[in-house]
């Protein structure tokens, strides 16, 4: 199940288990009511101030409304990370620049 669904789903166990209506949901959480549709039916996935919104109208941990989402990283690295260190030492290494 993909994030979206999975996210849809828990809001809608949480929103039945606080036996609230989607319209209620949209007047505590000041959240269109279009919106708590679509994060039902898991055609979209919510920003941060929109899960915090939910979490405090439904009286629920944001942990309830993500259950059961996972995500790995992929083998795919584009680029590489360098420490802070690193950078220093290639920028002292004799660019020519003025800092």
């Amino acid at each position: 199940m993909d994030v979206a669904a999975q996210f849809g789903d828990n809001l809608v166990r949480s929103r039945k288990l606080a036996d609230i209506s989607q319209d209620e949901l949209s007047v505590r959480a000041s959240v269109h009511r279009t919106e708590i549709s679509q994060l039902e039916r898991g055609l979209r996935i919510p920003r941060i101030d929109t899960l915090v919104k939910l979490c405090v109208s439904l009286e629920v941990e944001p942990s309830e409304l993500l259950e059961g989402i996972k995500w790995s990283p992929g083998d795919r690295r584009i680029g590489t990370f360098r420490s802070p260190e690193m950078s220093e030492q290639r920028n002292e290494g004799g660019r020519g620049g003025t800092h």
